[in-house]
């Protein structure tokens, strides 16, 4: 059974820092692109960070020149590198990734179940 299971969430106050991890486990063919949504109480689902398997990376607007994605593919592990962060940061973040597992016919999307981010003072 694939899984991808998050870490590093915590509190922290707002200018520090913080780094969230995610690795995907399991009977897998391969991992294509990873990514990080983040969901803050009261708002939808919003994209935070992607990169493709060769390192292609995208970010939400908001997050440019503060986050920072990377992965490990042999480790199949997705790093989010959060610096400088605010109150309105605030949320539970969300591993994504597009991969194969060996038990499936094509590519899927999987989700992992979320790590908390609270920045406070």
């Amino acid at each position: 059974q694939v899984q991808l299971v998050e870490s590093g969430g915590d509190l922290v106050q707002p200018g520090g820092s913080l780094r969230l991890s995610c690795t995907a486990s399991g009977s897998i063919f391969s991992i294509n692109a990873m990514g990080w949504y983040r969901q803050a109480p009261g708002k939808q689902r919003e994209l935070v960070a992607a990169i493709s398997f060769s390192g292609i990376t995208n970010y939400a607007d908001s997050m440019k020149g503060r986050f920072t994605i990377y992965r490990d593919n042999a480790k199949n592990t997705v790093y989010l590198q959060m610096n400088s962060l605010k109150t309105e940061d605030t949320a539970v973040y969300y591993c994504t990734a597009g991969l194969w597992a060996t038990c499936e016919l094509a590519p899927m999307d999987y989700w992992g179940k979320g790590t908390l981010v609270t920045v406070s003072s």
